[in-house]
């Protein structure tokens, strides 16, 4: 596996300076890992859910094709850009299927949770936006843990790498921003 990590980094490395050789190389590469980040998205769905793990690859993948500014450093750093366009195309998704009514219960979300598509959760989905906007413009590294944690499924380390920082610090991160989350999402139903 670590060769097919660095052919990632000099695929990566080589379309961004304009090979497009590189970029038929890197495509089923990257794709089986967008692959794999996605199903864990709705490994826990039922099976009618109108965006299905293909069709977010695929959306991911034209949305990275399409970024020619982007200067990708390395496979983490590919992997964090696609886990934000991930978060995005889910919270658009999310915010066009939720329903007018936003009353009831506490919104509840599980930072650990997988499942996080259904009807019932797109409210929960735009509110952890909205927080995590929030929480950007306080702590903008804490937002991104969450990001590539949560929306990107990226391991502590892959995190680590995509930051330039220890494990424990993604670790410190990720436990204070849950909670942090969790508290903002108690005060919006208060509010």
């Amino acid at each position: 596996m670590p060769s097919s990590l660095d052919d990632v980094t000099r695929l990566l490395v080589a379309w961004s300076e304009g090979d497009s050789v590189a970029l038929e190389k890197l495509t089923p590469l990257v794709h089986r890992e967008l692959r794999r980040i996605a199903s864990n998205h709705f490994r826990r769905e039922r099976a009618e859910h109108t965006l299905q793990a293909t069709a977010l690859v695929n959306e991911v993948y034209l949305r990275l094709v399409d970024q020619r500014e982007v200067d990708f450093r390395n496979r983490a750093h590919f992997f964090a850009i696609a886990a934000t366009l991930m978060r995005r195309i889910l919270v658009d998704h999310a915010r066009s299927r939720q329903v007018a009514k936003r009353g009831g219960g506490m919104i509840q979300i599980s930072l650990d949770d997988d499942r996080i598509l259904s009807p019932e959760r797109s409210a929960e989905i735009v509110a952890l936006d909205v927080a995590l906007s929030n929480l950007a413009s306080l702590d903008p590294r804490k937002s991104q843990v969450v990001e590539l944690r949560f929306f990107g499924g990226l391991s502590v380390e892959e995190t680590a790498a995509a930051l330039n920082v220890s494990p424990n610090t993604v670790m410190r991160d990720w436990r204070t921003a849950k909670a942090w989350l969790h508290r903002e999402l108690r005060k919006e139903r208060i509010s």
